[in-house]
């Protein structure tokens, strides 16, 4: 390795630590002038908003000043100002433009900046640019900085400002200025039509939009280089003719395809001819029919249209209300992905999941990480079949489902080890969404247990409104009633540092033993009782 490469790892270290990145980039550009170029190369490299090079030229062209600070030119830029720029513009590779400071910058310097002396663009060698439009004038600027080594583009646009013709003929002329681009995000409701832009780039990796045509998505269909799409369908379901196009090879290289909808109808049209092999699948549905039988017929449908080897990412989200309920043989589909990491299924139905079923999910899915059902609960799951689930998915780090903890619910703790002491050390989160409880420090000890690794639980219920006839009225004040989930959190959290205690003392009692070559380690090693190991005790509780 020779010097200039030594030299720019130790630079690039430096530039990892956020804190002290600026101060410590700046000084060493000022030690030498060996230092200097490598230095403030990594110093520009990302630039948010337009004042940081605004200060940097001299303070007799620029002023701060009003309530709200409003940066403004006091005089005309000269060609000494453009060449002190010029010595930092050509180091800008990311630029940002969607902070609040941006508002600050007054539109004269923005038309200063549009009647450069020097060519186009601003910043030549920018590769990554995410531009916020807040006004028509404001996103005409978009062209200064649009070069041909740009390779993410990210548009997007504020909550009170729509695109008009002028904008779309702007956003439509952008490829031939940008004509590199392989990631681009337009996705914002009021963005407009990007389809005929989409159309121009021929080297895209990732995108990600909100409607588009049904053109823009056959030729979206037909590159090889797409890994990542995620866009919104029109509530209309596609013609057959662009039924009938989509086949395989459609989307032959695609990774991850996330999909926006008001109905499951024109997702299941979608869907119809496609073969793919994405490894995350993504489906959010606004308004999901209240019948359960358009679901069970897309859940069969993803089971016909992905390979069976590749998915390991699927979530589903749909907004139902007052819908039917959802059974097994709705999952029954999905046992055939067998390398799922991730299953995520939040909806307005019913969810009839029982043991038997919950068992089979673990069966099918043994390699699964995060597991979540969310609805309208039935109640049939218990305690053991949420311990098969652990039992049958080592890695899983997240669970959220409602249980019935009635056979776990008593009044005293028992004093032998759940299940054998079995414990599941993977699992760090859990959801148990309604799932009603009584006994607070049963179900910790019981759960602490089970899961000793578990940091954080969420569940919810009524806890004393029907139990307490001295619960306060809406008025009150409720801090002194914790809800009796958050008492489980607490408790299993105090369980989780005895348990370290407990495995301290043990190994210290291990050490007393080995190194006393005498023998009188004997006493320490019966007060240990023998058992002890770094597994919780619920008999240590009971005392």
């Amino acid at each position: 390795m020779n010097i200039s490469e030594l030299r720019w790892n130790i630079f690039q270290m430096v530039d990892t630590n956020r804190y002290a990145r600026n101060m410590t980039l700046l000084a060493l550009a000022l030690t030498c002038k060996s230092f200097t170029g490598p230095a403030l190369d990594l110093l520009w490299r990302e630039l948010h908003g337009l004042s940081p090079l605004i200060r940097c030229l001299p303070s007799t062209l620029w002023k701060l000043d009003g309530l709200k600070p409003n940066l403004r030119f006091i005089r005309a830029m000269t060609l000494d100002d453009w060449s002190i720029f010029c010595k930092y513009n050509h180091r800008v590779q990311a630029f940002h433009i969607i902070s609040p400071d941006d508002h600050l910058v007054s539109p004269e310097i923005w038309r200063t900046f549009n009647c450069s002396p020097f060519p186009l663009p601003l910043l030549p060698n920018l590769t990554s640019l995410s531009w916020s439009a807040h006004g028509s004038e404001r996103f005409s600027y978009i062209r200064l900085f649009v070069t041909h080594k740009l390779i993410t583009l990210k548009i997007r646009e504020s909550y009170n400002f729509d695109f008009g013709l002028s904008e779309q003929s702007i956003l439509t002329c952008i490829p031939t200025l940008c004509p590199s681009v392989s990631h681009f995000v337009g996705s914002d409701k009021h963005l407009g039509d990007t389809s005929i832009a989409l159309q121009c780039w021929s080297h895209l990796i990732s995108v990600e939009v909100g409607n588009i045509s049904e053109a823009a998505i056959l030729y979206l269909s037909n590159l090889p280089s797409l890994r990542v799409l995620r866009f919104v369908l029109h509530p209309t379901p596609i013609a057959a003719d662009t039924q009938n196009l989509l086949q395989h090879p459609a989307f032959c290289a695609l990774q991850e395809l996330h999909v926006l909808c008001q109905r499951l109808a024109p997702l299941g049209a979608f869907l119809e001819t496609l073969t793919i092999t994405p490894k995350v699948l993504s489906f959010a549905i606004d308004k999901g029919e209240n019948s359960s039988l358009a679901l069970t017929a897309l859940v069969l449908r993803l089971s016909n249209v992905c390979a069976h080897s590749t998915l390991e990412h699927l979530r589903v989200n749909i907004d139902s209300i007052n819908a039917d309920s959802i059974s097994a043989v709705t999952f029954e589909p999905l046992y055939a992905f067998r390398n799922l990491r991730e299953l995520e299924f939040r909806s307005g139905y019913v969810v009839a999941l029982d043991d038997a079923t919950l068992l089979q999910m673990a069966k099918s899915w043994p390699l699964l990480e995060m597991f979540r059902i969310t609805g309208k609960y039935a109640h049939k799951v218990t305690a053991n079949s949420f311990v098969s689930l652990l039992q049958h998915c080592p890695r899983l780090t997240s669970v959220g489902i409602a249980i019935n903890w009635s056979a776990v619910d008593r009044r005293g703790i028992s004093s032998d080890i759940p299940y054998q002491g079995f414990t599941h050390t993977a699992l760090s989160r859990a959801d148990f969404g309604c799932s009603r409880i009584r006994h607070a420090i049963t179900i910790a000890a019981f759960i602490s247990a089970i899961a000793p690794k578990l940091i954080s639980i969420v569940a919810w219920q009524d806890d004393y409104a029907d139990e307490d006839p001295d619960f306060p009225d809406e008025d009150s004040d409720f801090s002194k009633y914790p809800s009796k989930w958050e008492v489980v959190q607490r408790l299993v959290e105090s369980f989780s540092m005895v348990r370290e205690q407990e495995r301290k003392m043990v190994l210290n009692a291990g050490g007393a033993v080995g190194g006393d070559a005498s023998g009188c380690g004997k006493d320490s090693e019966d007060d240990s009782g023998g058992e002890s190991d770094s597994s919780f005790s619920l008999d240590s509780e009971d005392e």
